[in-house]
């Protein structure tokens, strides 16, 4: 991919109530699992990564985070974290990432990038696994976006797949299902922990 300037984010604002803590924090063999999302950006090709909501000042201090930004619109859902990374960017191009995919690797934001690059009129790039589209897996043209998109969260959407539909979107179906599974639960850690590191699970016996 040809040098081009973006921003990258993570949205670290949700709930986390299925998994019982704070998800952006929680550590993957000792990195926590923003950093892990933030350095696939960096690797990308990010001037900078944000971290969108949640605890400031302890994302702050994570690897890969270059700032820490509140929500504008905290427990206003993630479109609310997207229009704040997009407002803070200082690129017209933004990546903008869910906290809690470990397995992301720097290939899903290139190739999310390159789609954008290739349609100088496409306002979003997302990720589409399985016939499925990925809204927290996306790039996003601030100029040809954010003003639909504002308006629309301004008009009660909350929704970010639903912004998709007033404006020219990109599905980019190459990237793998691993950059989009998710660790919602205690037992998505001990998949991700059996599937990937080939660890044992706490069922398992430890021989």
């Amino acid at each position: 991919m040809a040098l081009v300037h973006f921003t990258g984010a993570v949205l670290t604002g949700g709930a986390s109530t299925r998994m019982g803590q704070d998800k952006a924090l929680i550590e993957i063999d000792g990195v926590e699992l923003t950093s892990i999302v933030a350095t696939a950006l960096h690797k990308a090709g990010a001037r900078e990564v944000l971290s969108v909501g949640g605890d400031v000042a302890t994302l702050s201090s994570l690897t890969g985070v270059t700032r820490s930004l509140p929500d504008d619109n905290p427990g206003e859902g993630p479109l609310a974290g997207i229009l704040t990374a997009m407002r803070y960017s200082v690129d017209d191009l933004i990546v903008v990432l869910a906290c809690d995919t470990p397995a992301i690797t720097s290939a899903t934001p290139a190739a999310l990038i390159e789609a954008l690059l290739c349609e100088p009129s496409a306002g979003v790039a997302f990720a589409e696994v399985d016939g499925r589209a990925q809204p927290l897996t996306a790039a996003w043209r601030i100029s040809c976006s954010w003003e639909f998109v504002s308006e629309a969260f301004a008009a009660g959407e909350r929704a970010p797949r639903k912004v998709f539909t007033g404006l020219q979107a990109l599905a980019v179906t190459e990237v793998p299902a691993s950059a989009v599974d998710d660790v919602d639960r205690p037992a998505d850690l001990r998949r991700y922990a059996s599937e990937y590191f080939q660890l044992p699970t706490p069922n398992e016996d430890s021989r």
